[in-house]
């Protein structure tokens, strides 16, 4: 890829809106967005428990262009709600977090999790079946061994294809609140899963013991003052990963120093300004998302207003920083009043970390481009989603005259919310969740 994005310079387009649920109901709503390590596959979860993966259309000679467009691939329920006897708690069916491990044969994995339960799954492909069985007859009964008097050997016959999702490993109960976050180390041997004040290491091949590697939880919980929010491992150091707060720090911790790593190796964290202290400093500063960049030389964040960037060489303050929506600064009492304020956003690489994309309310996402300094605010709707649409720049008017093609910020729908997005990890591809539809965007094809 190359360093400077065409979507900036207005020239993406629509290739495939995806509403795959109808009607809308609060089960339909994504909860999370996941390519897979080549792009070919991309799942989403929601809160009904529903995983569905699409795959993309593979390319052929009569139709070129269709090589973009994802289609479904695989739908299955991983979670059912359950209850808690004990803490007399209803444990939601919601799909937090999905994250692939990386494709070693046929098949493919990926982990899902809801609050209290993470599960790996294998989802793999059947086109052909078996027939001709010695002790069963076609039906699959068994048959009487003393009916039996010529030896058959079973051949296997062509059927339709058929693409199948087996859980083969459950991690349960090692939890006491609700994983936030799950991260598939780089020895692809492990994975962590954190909740708001424990981190867990797990071996993929072990459900029944975990290893607690951070415990921020205090003595008295009446002395507790932050939880994590967030946590992912180095894309290359399998002893390194990196986990964020509700006070907005970020912690870097090395296995290698000790088991238990409750003392960090780096703390980031920018001092506050005090002529902007107010009474929502401490909610809009706490970080909702964490990621590395592909190289692990940066760090990403998104708090509620902005996204930054920090290097692993420096602690003291961030080197970039992008406004995502400063003109809701004003607008934080209304938005503390229905909750928005704790909307938790993600944000996202592109391929070659020249890009950071992140949503925001409106159904609008916001694009940064780290090489030119320019940002773009683009728009997930129905009326920009038919193929090969070009997706227009939109403005927000904070105050004063407005233009023709500009939205006052007291019309933006705050119901209306880009959470969770990902990015194609080597071409300008983009998935977009916005309530219960799934947009996929991409570069413009000639």
């Amino acid at each position: 890829m190359t360093g400077e994005l065409k979507i900036l310079g207005q020239k993406s387009q629509t290739r495939k809106i995806l509403p795959f649920y109808l009607p809308f109901q609060i089960a339909d709503i994504i909860s999370t967005v996941e390519f897979n390590n080549t792009g070919e596959l991309l799942a989403t979860g929601d809160k009904g428990g529903r995983v569905v993966i699409f795959q993309r259309e593979q390319e052929s000679k009569n139709l070129p262009h269709r090589r973009g467009e994802y289609n479904v691939y695989s739908t299955f329920q991983s979670h059912e709600p359950e209850f808690d006897y004990l803490k007399s708690l209803e444990i939601e069916e919601k799909i937090n977090k999905i994250r692939w491990l990386p494709q070693q044969n046929a098949a493919y994995f990926l982990l899902s999790t809801n609050d209290k339960t993470v599960k790996l799954w294998k989802v793999s492909e059947r086109d052909k079946r078996p027939e001709g069985y010695n002790l069963k007859d076609e039906e699959g009964r068994l048959r009487d061994p003393c009916t039996i008097t010529t030896l058959r050997v079973p051949v296997l016959r062509p059927m339709d294809l058929m693409v199948e999702a087996t859980p083969r490993r459950v991690f349960s109960n090692a939890h006491t609140y609700h994983i936030n976050s799950i991260s598939v180390n780089s020895d692809y041997e492990t994975y962590m899963s954190a909740d708001d004040l424990r981190i867990n290491l797990w071996n993929l091949e072990i459900t029944n013991r975990s290893f607690n590697i951070v415990d921020i939880k205090p003595t008295n919980m009446e002395e507790l003052t932050e939880v994590i929010t967030a946590a992912e491992f180095h894309p290359h150091h399998c002893n390194t990963f990196v986990y964020s707060s509700s006070k907005g720090t970020i912690r870097l911790c090395d296995m290698r120093s000790s088991a238990l790593c409750d003392k960090h190796s780096k703390l980031f964290e920018e001092p506050e300004d005090p002529s902007n202290r107010s009474f929502f400093s401490e909610i809009i500063s706490s970080i909702s998302d964490v990621k590395f960049n592909h190289s692990g030389r940066y760090i990403m964040t998104r708090d509620y207003l902005t996204v930054k960037v920090w290097d692993l060489n420096m602690e003291n303050r961030p080197i970039e920083t992008y406004q995502v929506h400063d003109y809701l600064r004003s607008k934080l009492c209304s938005l503390y009043e229905n909750d928005c304020i704790f909307d938790k956003f993600e944000c996202v690489w592109n391929g070659s970390d020249s890009v950071i994309m992140t949503g925001s309310y409106n159904n609008f996402f916001r694009m940064f481009d780290r090489n030119t300094k320019r940002d773009v605010t683009l728009e997930a709707s129905r009326e920009n989603s038919k193929p090969r649409a070009i997706l227009k720049p939109r403005k927000v008017c904070v105050g004063g005259k407005r233009r023709k093609d500009e939205i006052s910020v007291d019309s933006l729908d705050f119901s209306k919310k880009i959470l969770h997005t990902a990015w194609h990890p080597s071409e300008n591809i983009i998935a977009v969740a916005a309530t219960n539809n799934l947009y996929i965007f991409q570069d413009k094809v000639n």
